[in-house]
């Protein structure tokens, strides 16, 4: 019997009744228009319902809220929520793409029917999909023929009322939705729930035609595929849909049709190679009570293997979980794409050798260990200077009066340019080995962020080294309570020099000590001179161990002071390092090391919410 359409309404002899394509039923009566099915409808209520029933039917519509059974979904979507959240500012839109949509499906999804299951029935140009949607439905609802393709648009079949919201998602017209015929298929008690949806073919020649079934099959619940022993291998069936949507096994039928074709034993060795090539398309297979894919064979002609394929279904829509199962898998494939994007190899971070490494290199870019050494040299020149004695200290003046490679004015002159720049590149090239070591394994994106951060957190940095240089030699010089006559820091800038550092208290007592070697030496002298010139009694004696006393004193009071400072100067030198090498220290951690952790943060946090997406994944991916 063949249906009457919606467009053959209306059409006979000009009287507005339905023309002799509507005469088969013995009663006369016709149910594919869409007033005529509500009032046959209507007089099936009068009969079985109770007076009251009709009128509480009218007045509350079978329409039920999503309400997922408790499991890990709603845990799941929320972190993926997050999760994209989070991840705006760091990857760009496309990648996000279609966790976004799973997102924006998802909450579409939740918020209709949860007593309907809504499956497609796809498959390709002569596969018999549309014989095997009027076997289940127990009409002709969908066209079937020679003609090719038989369907263009999708053609709904709904066993319950409430499923208007879940077709208009589909974008199902209103002139194509159907009810089953009456009969055992329709009162059939496991299918109360269930909504059929025929696809035009995946592979039409008409592009409009296979861009909906694209955009059908993001929607359903669940979907029939239906093959055919000639096209079952096609590769654009496996390519373009199969595999891609492997992890949707458990919301997948594979039914191999028109087996009344092949002879003898031929339909379950080609039933068996189906079975192999989707296992290589990566489709698990629902054998022997495992979850995964439904796969049997049946002719949808002759309605072998119908009722099997009917009672399968019946137990699927009465489990009500399809859609819990469907939108768990599609945020498995969401998080399955965005894997390359979270998952690092190893344990990327920064830890403390790395961090160590970072400020020792800055301190060798400032010089610290440099800038210690001549600290500590300087209190040793400075103590010479104060505790030698006098003809020592105006030879070495002579010698360094007017020369240009003195060290004094070594000391006084800057740094040449080629090592301040010298300086400039170890600085760059500290901040490239932490950045480096902090994204070596990170993905793609979070490693550029990581290098941004330190980049970006490494400009002026020479300079501000230049000027915490300063301040903790300046803070240096205070603490130990004394400073320079210039009123300079006791800590060297980027290649500088220290200048002349503090005296300690006993250097008076020590210059005094010098001062009266020099005494004696010049008394003993004079005394000699006054016997030589007969102006004294002679006596060499006496004036000549006077002077061997101020000769040999002088220098023995310059070594005890030698030996001396030879402690405290380390110790100078090494402080200045110190404060030098913590100065340099806080600075790159405020400046690089802190950015680039909390982006570090971020992709932790990140990670842990696409870790709670994918914990509970239902496919293993």
């Amino acid at each position: 019997m063949t249906a009457v359409t919606d467009e053959d309404h209306g059409k006979g002899d000009g009287t507005g009744k339905p023309d002799g394509r509507a005469e088969g039923r013995a009663d006369g009566r016709w149910d594919d228009g869409l007033i005529a099915r509500r009032a046959a409808e209507a007089r099936e209520a009068e009969e079985t319902a109770p007076p009251t029933t009709p009128a509480e039917g009218d007045a509350e519509p079978q329409v039920e809220a999503y309400a997922p059974a408790d499991g890990p979904l709603p845990t799941r979507l929320d972190a993926l929520r997050e999760l994209v959240g989070l991840s705006r500012a760091r990857l760009d839109r496309d990648t996000l793409a279609e966790a976004g949509r799973v997102l924006d499906e998802a909450a579409a999804r939740q918020r209709l029917s949860s007593r309907h299951t809504v499956i497609a029935v796809a498959g390709a140009t002569g596969s018999g999909k549309s014989t095997l949607f009027n076997a289940l439905a127990g009409a002709p609802i969908s066209d079937t023929g020679l003609r090719r393709p038989t369907t263009s648009q999708p053609i709904a079949c709904s066993w319950t009322d409430g499923a208007a919201g879940l077709l208009d998602r589909l974008a199902v017209p209103g002139r194509l939705r159907r009810r089953p015929h009456p009969g055992p298929a329709a009162f059939d008690e496991a299918l109360q729930g269930l909504v059929l949806v025929d696809l035009p073919d995946h592979d039409s020649a008409a592009t409009e035609h296979r861009d909906q079934v694209d955009r059908v099959l993001a929607l359903v619940d669940a979907v029939i595929w239906v093959v055919d022993p000639e096209k079952y291998a096609d590769a654009a069936l496996h390519e373009r849909y199969l595999r891609p949507l492997a992890g949707h096994a458990e919301v997948t039928f594979v039914v191999l049709n028109q087996t009344d074709r092949l002879p003898g034993e031929a339909a379950d060795l080609v039933l068996d190679d189906l079975r192999r090539l989707l296992d290589e398309d990566g489709i698990a297979l629902g054998e022997h009570g495992e979850p995964g894919a439904t796969v049997m064979s049946l002719s949808a002609l002759t309605g072998d293997g119908v009722p099997e394929l009917r009672e399968m279904i019946g137990r699927f829509v009465s489990d009500r979980t399809a859609a819990t199962r469907r939108l768990s898998a599609d945020v498995d494939a969401a998080a399955a794409r965005l894997r390359k994007v979270y998952v690092a190899e190893g344990r990327p971070g920064l830890g403390e050798r790395a961090r160590e490494e970072f400020t020792d290199r800055l301190a060798e870019a400032v010089g610290a260990a440099a800038a210690g050494q001549a600290a500590e040299r300087e209190w040793r020149r400075n103590a010479s200077r104060a505790c030698g004695t006098p003809w020592l200290r105006l030879w070495r003046w002579y010698e360094n009066r007017g020369l240009p490679g003195s060290l004094d004015r070594l000391g006084q002159a800057l740094t040449p340019p080629e090592e301040e720049l010298t300086a400039r590149q170890r600085v760059e090239q500290a901040v490239r080995i932490v950045a480096d070591d902090a994204a070596d394994g990170l993905p793609g994106p979070w490693a550029q962020a990581v290098r941004e951060a330190a980049f970006t957190g490494a400009q002026g940095l020479p300079e501000a080294l230049d000027e915490l240089a300063v301040r903790a030699g300046a803070a240096g010089a205070a603490k130990r309570g004394g400073g320079t006559e210039t009123g300079k820091s006791t800590v060297p800038q980027l290649g500088g020099r220290p200048p002349k550092p503090p005296r300690p208290k006993w250097w008076p007592a020590a210059v005094l000590a010098q001062a009266s070697m020099t005494l004696l030496q010049i008394f003993g002298g004079l005394w000699l001179v006054g016997q030589i010139i007969g102006v004294l009694e002679p006596g060499l004696v006496t004036p000549a161990l006077i002077m061997l006393a101020g000769v040999v004193g002088g220098p023995l009071v310059e070594w005890g002071c030698a030996a001396a400072i030879r402690g405290p100067a380390r110790r100078y030198g090494q402080d200045a390092e110190r404060r030098l090498r913590e100065a340099a220290a806080g600075c790159g951690r405020a400046r690089v090391l802190d950015p680039v952790a909390a982006e570090l943060v971020r992709y932790r946090e990140v990670r842990e919410r696409y870790v709670t997406v994918t914990e509970f994944s239902t496919t293993g991916r």
